[in-house]
């Protein structure tokens, strides 16, 4: 039994003993970063889509002009900011400013909310201007729901991708990487399992009278879903400065190699930094084609929801139960799949069974959107459902098939494929593709579906022209994955680091 046990271990827990002082931590902290994610990436689509007067048509405008913008004013910060204090001081601003956001939305913007909406004035501007813009008249309308929206999704960016995966870039070599990422994907997933079940235990709690917070159960469990936000904030805070303060994080090598070269670079050199790289490029194109596949998927899925569960308890209800079976999912692939997968297959294959998986996944999708409703009644008959819960059923198994692939197997080969990357341009390239390659993917899936919106009315009339888009996001996605996978391969058999050219100076003009 010992020998067996052995031989499973380096399977399922390839860490050494020695390694477990700096692993368990990194992983607790990417539990929790990611707990906070989950929590928020639900709870946001709930206020904004169940908001009056808003619905899933509301989110395509939110990303164009609401995560687009803030997502270059928050890339601009980070690399200014980064140029005159260390990752760690970064990490505690960055980490504050959020934490006060969402507790001046739970004190003061969530509580006057009605007071704060200027109703008049978008009813004023929904009687004047066509069906299609009902969803930017509902940005301003329930503008501090669009506040916290994008607070929510900047978490996402800022804190998970960009300084929680740069932090462990940072501070874990390639080789302990190819072991320890696919483990990390299995903590993250299982916050996902845990964060699901945190959201509809306060969906479904009755109101409390007693307590000083609303009037009704669902402002009750806004209030308690916020502090909960907050003080996992504080936790992970607290783990961070403990692994700095213990030499388990950023030494002061790595502090001084920062130091000695910045990240000195706006926006715009930000997407000069990339054009002269072909391999980040093709991280781009990647990062981009994914946010485009998965923005388009969710928008349509999410209006589908919205017609089954109209009220905001009963959405975020449905919605959590969804994200416990997608992170049960996500984590089985971390755990049998993803990190095995990268330590015995190629970055290549390793990469190409998210968009594998997608392809299928939206194939079943899409065609039980787009069939007529007749050929879908023995199904109907068989499964006991409606037609629209039977499309509800599909698109959910899409989304958890969509997500769980991504979060287990996307995530960490990306990281990966950074970390060849010289120090000086793995920073630059990461804040680069991370702070605004992701946001331009979902603010171009958006920006597609918008103008879609606009000449068709409705999101479903306008899902055919979304399948196509769909099916060509990802063949640039499999195109990008098969080309970077051979320069990666390349750099790691011959152990070199790439790095990326400066800019020419400009010559002077000897005319």
């Amino acid at each position: 039994m010992k020998i067996k046990l052995s031989a499973l271990r380096p399977f399922f827990w390839p860490v050494y003993g020695k390694e477990h002082r700096k692993f368990l931590p990194m992983l607790l902290m990417a539990f929790l970063i990611c707990f906070n994610y989950y929590i928020l990436r639900l709870f946001k689509d709930t206020i904004v889509i169940t908001a009056p007067e808003s619905g899933a048509e509301t989110l395509p405008f939110l990303k164009v002009w609401g995560i687009l913008p803030s997502a270059l004013l928050f890339t601009f910060i980070f690399t200014r900011v980064s140029n005159y204090f260390s990752r760690p001081n970064v990490f505690y601003a960055m980490m504050a400013f959020f934490l006060t956001y969402f507790l001046i939305f739970t004190l003061f913007l969530y509580p006057n909310r009605d007071a704060l909406h200027p109703n008049e004035l978008a009813d004023s501007l929904q009687s004047v201007l066509p069906q299609g813009f009902k969803g930017m008249i509902a940005m301003l309308r329930n503008w501090t729901y669009t506040t916290f929206y994008i607070m929510a999704e900047m978490w996402s960016t800022m804190m998970m991708t960009i300084l929680f995966w740069g932090f462990a870039n940072d501070v874990t070599p390639l080789k302990d990487a190819r072991r320890f990422y696919g483990l990390f994907s299995v903590g993250t997933n299982f916050s996902g399992i845990i964060a699901g079940l945190v959201i509809q235990a306060f969906s479904n709690n009755v109101f409390n009278p007693y307590l000083p917070f609303g009037n009704n159960a669902w402002d009750q469990s806004v209030t308690f879903l916020n502090m909960l936000v907050i003080g996992v904030g504080l936790l992970s805070t607290v783990l961070y400065w403990w692994m700095n303060k213990s030499g388990l994080g950023y030494t002061t090598e790595t502090l001084k190699a920062h130091h000695e070269a910045p990240t000195k670079m706006g926006i715009r050199k930000n997407f000069a930094f990339l054009a002269r790289s072909r391999y980040l490029t093709l991280i781009a194109i990647l990062v981009v084609t994914y946010n485009i596949v998965i923005a388009l998927c969710e928008i349509v899925w999410k209006n589908e929801i919205k017609l089954l569960h109209p009220d905001a308890s009963s959405f975020n209800s449905y919605t959590g139960g969804v994200t416990v079976w997608l992170s049960v999912l996500a984590t089985s692939i971390s755990l049998f799949l993803s990190g095995n997968a990268m330590r015995i297959f190629s970055w290549t294959t390793s990469a190409l069974i998210a968009p594998i998986m997608t392809l299928i996944t939206g194939i079943l999708f899409f065609a039980c959107l787009l069939l007529p409703p007749d050929s879908l009644a023995g199904i109907c008959i068989y499964f006991g459902m409606t037609p629209l819960a039977l499309a509800v059923f599909f698109g959910s198994l899409q989304n958890c098939l969509l997500r769980g692939t991504k979060y287990s197997l996307v995530d960490a080969t990306k990281e990966l494929a950074f970390i060849p990357l010289s120090q000086e341009s793995r920073s630059k390239g990461k804040a680069a593709i991370d702070g605004v390659g992701s946001r331009l993917g979902k603010s171009g899936g958006s920006i597609f579906q918008q103008g879609l919106l606009i000449a068709f009315g409705s999101i479903a009339a306008s899902i055919p022209a979304v399948a196509a888009i769909l099916l060509v996001s990802l063949g640039g996605w499999m195109l990008a994955v098969k080309r970077l996978g051979r320069q990666f391969n390349q750099l790691t058999a011959e152990h070199q680091v790439l790095t990326v050219p400066e800019e020419p100076a400009l010559q002077p003009n000897r005319a």
